[in-house]
């Protein structure tokens, strides 16, 4: 087998480090005085139905209320929830009967309440962890989103609060499960993530519900989970749905917010009700019995922030389980014992079962016949996408803190990295909160992105060494061509970072005013440059303020995991000589040839009279496919949610009016527009088709002049609704591939999943909503393949979309929407989004490929990858004369990667970890079979990354980087034959299945080099230790 390699020099050797030195950490008791985790399990009897009763709270971060108010027990009158008085009361009463336990899951806020607590608080709290009593579960930042979260998001949101845990409480803070007991459905890429930090389950509390029915009738709601064909084995993932989503039995809650009657047992009273209590719970256990595959059963006795009165739980629950188990004396075979979801977990893994397995994801989510939760792939568009920026951005932050060797900004990045795991909550990113709340979710990201922006700045400015320091300065609104120093200034040099470890050429965009202007490069060199006028539905958004009438467009090489310096200035009192030739304008004035747009690549036609795309051609392979894109409204479905017919369309739902509509008799979703309007705008590195859809819909479509990517930047709204009609905007692409019914979508930005229209893989689908029911979340792409013509079609995305293909050939991507109803799930009003005094705008772009079926991976994995990463653009006004850009003096630290590395490698993360210690997380970006070259290991070195940060010592972590994998031993589960697991896993990967985690690196050598070499989808992760 051929190996991509990098064969490269480390100086100093290479160690495995000790689990001891990750225990040194925090503040925890030492871990052999604890009896943490599965020892802390109590022991079910053999022969009766054991019942794990697991006391828990589900605290939001964010949703009804913003983060303050739920921590603080603010807006009372919206929820009554105040996080800090459950925390409060559950240690209290841990405290007073050391056999009960709780669970806590969301890590931010429980850092915050950790902050506030005495030496002798903390001192009991860590006692509670140690012996099992107060377990933590998941350990995020926040319980994130599966739909609309990047690989890469989720990955940092367990870094940090794993990070967090684990300085405190050592391997007894370190969750084992998974409990994703509320997010609206569940991605197949997010399981793999747990089980490469080292799961060893993962229990849901939301499934379909026809799903759920069939589960429950075959004694399948538990399973293994073979979440990834490219890991095999070791990204097995032990399943479970929950009972109740997570919710106690009814009849059986008892917390200050409930009206459930408790155990009332002065059998003196008339009001006395054990027996009636005890027979009801024994019943409600019989039954669930029935649904599940073991005499291992659990119960969620918790609901939405509750236990701020821990007492009236325990109180009830101490109750409940003395007295069921008192009737085993009469014969009863039911066993109640306190548990958790680790211990629920290890009694299931004893019990010696065989499981059944499951290879797909859980979307999309129905709750009911006509209640699809699709609607929040979109809900939210421009925070969506401001979450992606901020992730990006933050990546770079790190990277330029780490390169430039600032140890002090540590502070500064944390608030971004914290605010990012905010925002990756299911209530967040997902767009599911009040509009107070996603305001304040903005507000958080935007605080956090100006305090990295000065890390940055404080990196380059080091990086470039330059005396006196730079003053950075920064364009958040370059999006809407709105940047005050390139409009106010004549002299303005660029700084673009460029975060990935290989060389990109990017096309750049910067508003500036009228003139002339010349853009040069740090050695002398003139750059070609073309100058456009700004499209004037972005001059007219709201809210808009800005002089710049034009922008100017040049090509910039980017050199892999460094800056570029790129000077622009304004040539006084010249006209533009190098403007781009507008050109004709359409809309059925009679010309008599269709517009083409032409490069190396691809040959685009457009219809002379509408502007639509009419044709593709691949320059290269001379394939042609038929195909248009055009804007089209659903309407949202108006309804009282008072039963399943009437449901709403809304910020979770997706439910569009389509009884009304026909075509030739045919009935419809969609209603198309018309009237629109286009103008051409060509030029030597760009040719743009500008229409004008209606007063509220307008897009570029863009061919640049060295790019096989055929681009289209859409703007839409205001959303007009004074017609008392709510409206989700859908960009939907035509073309004459055959598809058969079939489309991929991306899980998270990684792994590609096969979709069939109307069908889902485990389960016999009655599709009662034929155009929601086929939604699925797209996080970076979706394509169709038309297998006789061996031709793919690509779209790829800025932000998470709901997506699909209703019919064969069509691609469809909802970009916005404004509904005026809530759908009745718990936000309690309509996704009526505004600003500015009207209709929120949103912008963004798509990304088309046309293909070859052999050559579409490599195309679109690292246009993805271009997408997600871009470059990072810092602006320095200039006095006049200033050359300090041109062959700026950079320090010889060459910290950055000096050869640039294989395209199917990626740096995940570059950052400090601790004071003389960094994370490297490495990614393979291909799954087998994919590419004939770039799916096959990849090898590279450390130490080259590195450059002269010297490295002292080595021990390969899990994904998130808190322990080693050295430590990690998964359990063991026997599972039935999986036909559709994938047969050719690598050797190498192949080892150590029983694990479930990769091996260690054990420092292979290359003469006295060390090398880490990545299989497909492979992600690894390394705690380096530097030389001081």
């Amino acid at each position: 087998m051929h190996v991509l390699k990098l064969t490269l020099i480390i100086g100093l050797a290479f160690v495995i480090a000790r689990t001891d030195a990750f225990r040194r950490r925090g503040n925890s008791k030492k871990a052999q005085d604890s009896s943490c985790s599965y020892k802390s399990c109590g022991a079910s009897k053999p022969g009766l139905l054991n019942v794990h009763v697991v006391a828990h709270t589900h605290d939001d971060v964010g949703w009804l209320k913003t983060v303050d108010q739920y921590y603080y027990g603010a807006k009372n009158d919206i929820q009554f929830a105040g996080v800090q008085y459950i925390l409060d009361s559950v240690v209290d009463a841990l405290n007073r009967d050391p056999a009960r336990k709780f669970i806590y899951v969301e890590t931010a806020f429980f850092w915050r309440w950790w902050q506030e607590q005495s030496t002798d608080v903390q001192t009991n709290v860590q006692e509670l962890v140690n012996q099992g009593r107060l377990t933590f579960i998941n350990g995020g930042w926040s319980m994130n989103d599966e739909a609309t979260t990047h690989y890469s998001s989720i990955i940092e949101n367990f870094a940090w609060g794993l990070r967090r845990l684990n300085d405190n409480f050592g391997t007894c803070g370190r969750p084992t499960v998974g409990w994703q007991i509320d997010p609206f459905g569940h991605s197949r890429e997010h399981a793999t993530i747990l089980s490469q930090m080292g799961f060893d389950g993962l229990f849901l509390g939301r499934v379909d519900y026809q799903d759920k029915s069939a589960r429950e009738k075959n004694r399948k709601l538990e399973m293994i989970w073979e979440t990834s064909p490219n890991l095999g084995d070791p990204a097995d993932l032990f399943t479970g749905i929950l009972p109740n989503g997570y919710s106690p039995p009814s009849r059986f809650c008892f917390d200050a917010t409930c009206q459930d009657t408790p155990f009332m047992d002065d059998h003196r009273r008339e009001d006395y009700n054990v027996d009636q209590m005890v027979q009801l719970f024994i019943a409600e256990m019989n039954d669930q019995a029935t649904k599940y595959a073991t005499s291992e059963l659990i119960v969620t006795m918790g609901d939405d922030f509750n236990y701020q009165n821990a007492d009236m739980w325990f109180k009830n629950l101490d109750k409940l389980i003395k007295y069921v188990n008192a009737q085993q004396e009469n014969g009863s075979k039911i066993n109640l014992l306190y548990s958790t979801p680790a211990c629920y977990l290890y009694a299931l893994n004893q019990a010696g079962a065989t499981w059944s397995t499951k290879t797909d994801d859980f979307f999309p989510y129905g709750s009911g016949e006509h209640s699809y939760w699709t609607g929040y792939f979109t809900s939210r568009p421009t925070v969506k996408r401001f979450e992606r920026v901020a992730s990006s951005f933050l990546n770079t932050c790190k990277q330029i803190s780490t390169i430039a060797k600032l140890d002090e900004q540590t502070d500064k990045i944390t608030e971004l990295r914290e605010a990012l795991g905010v925002a990756q909550h299911h209530d967040a990113v997902a767009g599911t909160e009040k509009q107070v709340v996603a305001f304040d979710y903005a507000l958080q990201l935007d605080q956090g992105v100006k305090s990295c922006q000065d890390v940055v700045g404080k990196g380059l400015s080091k990086l470039a060494n330059i005396s006196p320091k730079l003053s950075v300065q920064y364009c958040d609104l370059v999006n809407i061509s709105q940047c005050a120093v390139t409009e106010q200034n004549k002299d303005v040099t660029l700084l673009l970072w460029n975060p990935l470890a290989r060389a990109v050429e990017k096309y750049i965009h910067i508003p500036v005013s009228d003139g002339d202007y010349s853009v040069t490069g740090s050695s002398g060199n003139d750059i070609s440059i073309q100058i456009n006028p700004i499209f004037q539905p972005v001059i007219d958004i709201p809210g808009r303020k800005s002089t710049a009438t034009q922008e100017i467009v040049f090509l910039a090489t980017l050199a892999p995991l460094d800056y570029t310096a790129i000077n622009i200035k304004r040539a006084s009192g010249k006209p533009s000589t190098r403007k781009g030739v507008v050109g004709r304008k359409g809309g059925k004035n009679g010309y008599d040839s269709d517009v083409v747009f032409q490069n190396d690549f691809i040959s685009v036609t457009f219809d002379q009279d509408s502007g639509i795309l009419k044709s593709i051609t691949n320059v290269e392979t001379k394939d042609v496919t038929v195909i248009s894109q055009t804007f089209n409204t659903y309407t949202g479905l108006a309804g009282d949610n008072s039963n399943e017919t009437k449901r709403a369309s809304g910020a979770y739902i997706f439910r569009p009016n389509c009884t009304d509509m026909t075509v030739r008799g045919k009935t419809i979703c969609i209603a198309p527009f018309s009237n629109s309007s286009y103008q051409v705008v060509q030029g030597t590195l760009v040719q743009e088709l500008r229409q004008t859809v209606s007063p509220w819909v307008s897009q570029i479509v863009r061919l640049y002049a060295n790019s096989p990517v055929l681009e289209f930047e859409w703007q839409i709204g205001p959303i007009p609704v004074n017609d008392g009609v709510g409206k989700e905007i859908i960009s939907l692409f035509r073309s004459d591939l055959n598809s058969n019914q079939t489309f991929f979508t991306d899980t998270n930005g990684r792994e590609m999943l096969q979709r069939k229209r109307n069908s889902r893989p485990t389960f016999d689908l009655n599709n009662t909503e034929p155009v929601a029911g086929n939604y699925y979340p797209v996080n970076s792409r979706i394509f169709i393949q038309d297998e006789t013509k061996g031709t793919q079609l690509t779209l790829l995305t800025d932000r998470t979309q709901g997506g699909t293909s209703l019919n064969d050939g069509e691609l469809e991507l909802m970009v916005h929407r404004r509904l005026l109803f809530d759908d009745g799930l718990g936000v309690g009003e309509p996704l009526n989004e505004s600003s500015y005094g009207t209709g929120l705008v949103a912008r963004g772009k798509h990304y088309l490929l046309f293909t070859k079926i052999p050559d579409a991976a490599k195309a679109h994995r690292l246009a993805a990858q271009e997408i997600y990463w871009q470059p990072e653009i810092a602006f320095v006004a200039n006095s006049d004369g200033t050359t300090w850009w041109k062959d700026p003096r950079k320090p010889k630290i060459q910290t950055r990667a000096p050869v640039t590395l294989p395209d199917n490698v990626h740096i995940l993360s570059l950052e400090q970890w601790t004071n003389n210690t960094l994370i490297v997380r490495l990614e393979h970006t291909f799954e087998q079979g994919e590419d004939p070259v770039l799916s096959l290991p990849a090898t590279v070195d450390l130490q080259s990354i590195l450059g002269d940060l010297k490295i002292k010592s080595i021990v390969e972590v899990t994904i998130d980087g808190n322990a080693p994998v050295s430590a990690i031993n998964r359990l063991k589960w026997k599972k039935a034959a999986s036909p559709q697991r994938s047969q050719g896993m690598s050797q190498s990967m192949s080892q150590d299945i029983s694990q479930g985690v990769r091996r260690p690196m054990d420092g292979s050598m290359v003469g006295d080099a060390f090398s880490v070499t990545l299989n497909s989808m492979e992600i690894r992760s390394f705690q380096v230790t530097l030389s001081l």
